[in-house]
Parts: C-alpha cells; sequence; structure tokens
C-alpha cells in the first residue's frame, strides 16, 4: 500500500523491515524523529543516549555483537561522534550499521551548514543521498547490506527538507516480531575490532582497498538496483544530482538527461566519465559543498557549471535553481515577471520566543539585571534565546556543554566579571559533566546555572537521564543533577525555584560571590508541555491602574501585548495579557512595580 511519510518516520520504517534490532541517538533537529518513530515498532530496543558518540559506541557493541543497528543524530553531533566513528572505519562492523546524519542547509535549526559528505571522504566509507522517502525507506536496507558486505559503516545523509517532508511511500502493514537475543558472542580469528596502533596500521591498506571495492559495486550493482540510475533525455544538457536537489533538476531541466546518485561516496567514477561523454554541456547541482563537482574535476571530466551559479551556502530552492541556470543560458525561457513592489506580499517577522509560561523565564530577566557583573556563556537548548530581546543576556554560545568550559576559561584567563554558564538538563548529561569536573579540579571560580525543566524541550520534549522515563516508556532510575554535582565535588550547590523572580536573584548573586571553586544553582521548573507543569488561575492587567512602565514586557513574554489604552502623562501603550496565551505562572505580576497584575479566577480557566 501507499502511505505519506516523512523522510524520517520513512527511515524508521526501512530500518525496521530491514531487520534492525538495535538503534540509539541523542535528539536533534532534523533527525529526532527517526528514533521516535523506530521506537513505536514490535520486536527491537530503541533508547535516547545522553549524547552522540555514546549513541554510536551503543550502535557499535550491539553491531560487534551481530546485531543490524542504527544511531541517529543531526549534523552536529556526528562532531560528537567523530572520534569513534574514524576508528569504527578501521575495525570495520559484523552486524551492519547505519549511522543516520541529518544535515541542515540553510542552518534553520543548527549552529552551522556543515556538509557531511564530507566525513565519508575524511573516514573512508560510504554514504547514500536519499532523495525523497521513498529513496529514504529503501536505501537503508541496501545501505545495510553494503555495511554488511564490506564491513563498514555507512552514513545515511537527510536533510531538513527531506527529513520533514512527506510523500509516498510503498509499504506492507507492519506484523507482529518478537525480540531475538544475540547469539553467543563470537571472537574473530584475526583481532581487528581492538585498535591498537599495530592493529590500525595493518588495516589501513585494507581499508584504502575496501573503498575502491565499495567503488566498484557502485558502478555495477549501484545502477542494477537503482541507487543510482540514469534517466536519457536531451543530450545536449546533462545534470549530475543528489539528494533532494534532484527534485528541483528534474523539474526545472525536464527533458534533459539526468544522472542521479544515490550514493555519493565513493563515486561510480566511471560511469560519470561516460555520462559526460554523452551530454555536449555537464553541470553538477548539489547543496552546499561543491562536493561530487571538486571529485569530478580532479578526475578530469569538464564540468561546464556548479558552485558558479548555485549557491554555495543556504538550502537549494526551485527559485535558486532556475536562477542560477537562466544566468548561465541554461534555460530558453525568461524569468517571470516580477510583480510591483506595492504588490508584494509582506510577511511580519517572526522572531522566536520562550513560551507563555517557560521556566526559563524568569532566570533571564534577572540575568539581564546583573548583566554589567557577569559574562554570561550560553548553551544549546530553548536558553539559547536567552541572547534575543528583551533579555539580551548571553555573550557566548559554541555548542553543546560548551557553556562550563568557556565560562571556566575565561575566568582563569583573568576575566575580571563573574563567569556564568548557563546549561539545560538534558545538554548537562549530554556534555556538562566533563567540564564541572575539570572547573572542580582547577579551582575556577564560576556559576553554572542548570536550567532544569525535566525535558529535552527543544527537540520536542524527549526523555533524558533524569525524567524517570526511556524512550520506549519503561520507568527509569532520575538522575539527580544536584547530588551528581556533590558527587563532582562542587561545594556550593542549591536549588530553586524558577518562578520565583526574587529568590532566583538573590540565589544567583550568592552564587556569582562565591570564591571557593565552582558554584552550581539548579533552577527547577517544569516546561509547559510536560505533565508536571501546573497551569495556574491567570491573570489579567488592571487598565484603568496601570502606568505603561513596560516593565512587565521586560520578561518577554508572548501573552503580555500592547493594548489600544494609551497612558495620558506619556502617550505610550498599557499592556494586556492575552487569556489564551497566559498559563498564570506569576512573573509578569511579580515584576510589576504598581502591583496592576492580578489573577482573575479562582483555579485556571474556571469554569471551562
Amino acid at each position: 500500500m501507499k502511505v505519506l511519510l516523512s523522510g524520517n518516520e520513512a527511515i524508521a520504517l526501512g530500518a525496521w523491515e530491514a531487520g534492525v534490532q538495535y538503534a540509539s541517538a541523542y535528539p536533534g533537529t532534523p533527525s529526532t524523529e527517526v528514533l521516535e518513530n523506530f521506537a513505536r515498532y514490535p520486536g527491537i530496543k530503541a533508547e535516547w543516549a545522553s549524547n552522540e558518540k555514546v549513541a554510536l559506541d551503543n550502535a557499535i557493541g550491539a553491531s560487534f555483537g551481530g546485531a543490524r543497528t542504527l544511531a541517529a543524530m543531526k549534523h552536529v553531533g556526528v562532531n560528537v561522534a567523530a572520534d569513534s566513528l574514524m576508528s569504527l572505519s578501521y575495525t570495520g562492523v559484523k552486524g551492519g550499521l547505519v549511522l543516520v546524519s541529518a544535515d541542515d542547509p540553510g542552518a534553520f535549526s543548527s549552529q552551522n551548514e556543515q556538509d557531511n559528505r564530507q566525513y565519508a571522504r575524511f573516514g573512508k566509507f560510504p554514504c547514500f543521498d536519499p532523495s525523497d522517502s521513498e529513496d529514504a525507506r529503501r536505501f537503508v536496507g541496501i545501505a545495510l547490506e553494503v555495511s554488511e558486505e564490506f564491513r563498514t559503516p555507512v552514513i545515511l545523509r537527510s536533510t531538513t527538507r527531506l527529513s520533514h517532508s512527506k510523500s509516498a511511500v510503498e509499504m506492507e502493514p507492519p506484523t507482529a516480531r518478537e525480540f531475538e537475543p544475540l547469539s553467543k558472542f563470537e571472537r574473530e580469528g584475526e583481532v581487528t575490532r581492538v585498535i591498537i596502533p599495530a592493529i590500525a596500521r595493518k588495516r589501513h591498506p585494507k581499508i584504502e582497498q575496501r573503498l575502491l571495492d565499495v567503488a566498484a559495486w557502485s558502478e555495477s550493482v549501484g545502477f542494477e538496483n537503482g541507487l543510482n540510475r540514469i534517466e536519457w533525455g536531451d543530450k545536449s544538457l546533462g545534470i549530475i544530482t543528489t539528494g533532494v536537489a534532484y527534485q528541483y533538476t528534474r523539474e526545472i531541466f525536464a527533458g534533459y538527461s539526468i544522472l542521479k546518485l544515490g550514493m555519493t561516496y565513493p563515486l561510480p567514477m566511471e560511469r560519470l566519465r561516460a555520462f559526460a561523454a554523452e551530454v555536449e554541456t555537464l553541470i553538477v547541482v548539489e547543496e552546499l559543498d561543491p562536493f561530487i563537482e571538486e571529485q569530478l574535476r580532479a578526475a578530469g571530466i569538464e564540468v561546464a557549471h556548479g558552485k558558479d551559479i548555485f549557491p554555495l551556502c543556504g538550502e537549494l530552492t526551485l527559485a535558486k535553481v532556475r536562477a542560477g541556470a537562466l544566468a548561465a543560458g541554461l534555460l530558453d525561457e525568461a524569468p517571470p515577471e516580477e510583480a510591483p513592489e506595492g504588490d508584494a506580499l509582506v510577511i511580519p517577522a517572526r522572531p522566536p520566543a520562550l513560551c507563555p509560561g517557560c521556566p526559563h523565564r524568569a532566570f533571564f530577566y534577572d540575568m539581564r539585571r546583573n548583566r554589567t557583573k557577569a559574562m554570561i556563556a550560553g548553551d544549546i537548548g530553548c536558553y539559547s534565546m536567552g541572547v534575543l530581546e528583551p533579555f539580551r543576556a548571553m555573550d557566548m554560545l559554541i555548542s553543546m556543554g560548551a557553556s562550563v568550559g568557556m565560562a571556566h576559561g575565561f575566568k582563569q584567563a583573568g576575566g575580571q566579571e563573574a563567569a556564568v554558564a548557563t546549561i539545560g538538563d538534558s545538554t548537562f548529561f549530554h556534555s556538562g559533566l566533563s567540564p564541572l569536573a575539570s572547573a572542580v579540579y582547577n579551582h575556577a571560580n564560576i556559576t553554572v546555572a542548570v536550567l532544569d525543566n525535566r525535558i529535552t524541550a527543544m527537540t520536542g520534549q524527549q526523555h533524558n537521564p533524569s525524567t524517570g522515563q526511556t524512550l520506549q516508556g519503561e520507568a527509569a532510575h532520575e538522575i539527580d543533577i544536584a547530588e551528581v554535582c556533590r558527587g563532582l565535588g562542587v561545594k556550593f550547590v542549591k536549588e530553586v525555584d524558577a518562578w520565583d523572580v526574587k529568590a532566583v536573584n538573590d540565589l544567583l548573586r550568592e552564587a556569582m560571590a562565591f570564591e571557593d571553586g565552582p558554584a552550581v544553582i539548579v533552577v527547577r521548573g517544569a516546561c509547559v508541555f510536560t505533565p508536571h507543569f501546573r497551569l495556574q488561575p491567570r491573570m489579567r492587567v488592571d487598565v484603568e491602574k496601570c502606568v505603561a512602565c513596560g516593565a512587565c514586557f521586560r520578561v518577554g513574554c508572548p501573552a503580555i501585548v500592547k493594548s489600544e489604552a494609551l497612558y495620558e502623562k506619556t502617550g505610550k501603550h498599557k499592556a494586556s495579557i492575552d487569556p489564551l496565551l497566559c498559563t498564570g505562572c506569576t512573573v509578569c505580576m511579580q515584576v510589576c512595580p504598581t502591583q496592576v497584575i492580578h489573577p482573575f479566577e479562582e483555579s485556571y480557566r474556571e469554569g471551562v
């Protein structure tokens, strides 16, 4: 039957159909839904890991035991897993192992646009690039076969557009399946999985030969099974393309000859050379790096156009590909007439904001008040929005877990201000423990604020080691963050209610003044989308008494808006609170200097 599935849903289906027994991941947009969907299938084990390296290490162990395995992560997560990934290329695998890397052209939800096809070339293993959901489903099985035949890890590279767009997929309804434990562990005759230097030296030549063997497979079997394919048309123009860029290519260059690559590394160079010889003009359409284009040029294949006409940065679109083709004279049609400026559709900017009731709001309100006394190192999560208006309470942000290390380095280098690191509960377990241990060891006088909202919120409410539940709904031990910090030797560890503005501010100042190593404050308050969040009576502004001071606007709550009423002395708009958005968190009531914000009901949505 045919169903509409997103790329992530299709990858999960393909993994289950191909017999993946174990999968592990750390949630990260745009990859998160792969494991969430795979976890629903029968007869498998799926887990959230504490970070991407742990996820891959888990998958490696299962593979060495003989199971087909999958690890999923966003593109920057592969950076975290790279240490193990590079060694795994040398050791090889037993059970097939696929690493799903969900890249993010356009940086819609990421700190960079890195092209993870480069990892395949760097690590000397295959990379698959599906162009739609059916490809995504089918390629998982082929990737596992390649992995097992050549004993190699394989990257299946998705992108935001593929991961989150839906297209038709052929599938059979899932049937019952029992989880099958691994058979007795078999040791190798020739040791390859213990990658000490002596073994690494012996393995390297074999890895180079493996790459040649995989390329030969792509030249033959890769075209027989439809992984790679040629769509012959007008030979005056030939296009080599891959991934989602194929969808734009076949629409804009309809009728011309197209070679679609499903495996982008290693390339089937002789097939590409033969295709180039058949067409008059050869171009390459690919997102981000000129990965294919550079290899073709290095092989002596003449490429008329590539990144000289198609953008190097950002996500490709139909408009961008069409504009490049027109600019290069590859299409006869003229560009459509632009609408007069006055008729253009103007879409108001909609910057991200902390949700109404967000437990991070009071902290960043207080952090802004202390900005002149502190340098603030941020981290990856909802709290990254602390850098935005109206808080502007973040001075540096690099990667997961980097806040603690950056605060440490700033202070140890002689920073005059207090150094405050902000990190979430999930990120704390991801990569916050090691830098905190280093801060304790090196007597760094920094403040670490762990913003514990009881969930991995920004990627859609996934569980983590402190929430008490696994990906597949099993009860788990709730690791206490404060106790972990005490166990590491932190002398100052205190907890505070996330919505108590004064208490948060007082504790923040106390921690910043502490001078006997790192001070940790755990700001506890559940995300509004979790069952732990308690809705309270909603707030209302007494418009008659409001003096339009703007204090409530500085908490950055989307529920607080400007009313039509003006304060006669200044002509400024008074505040109003949208009852459909208000959760009754009371932060605005606490900061109002004229005390004109109060609850207007006994309980949340009284009588509803």
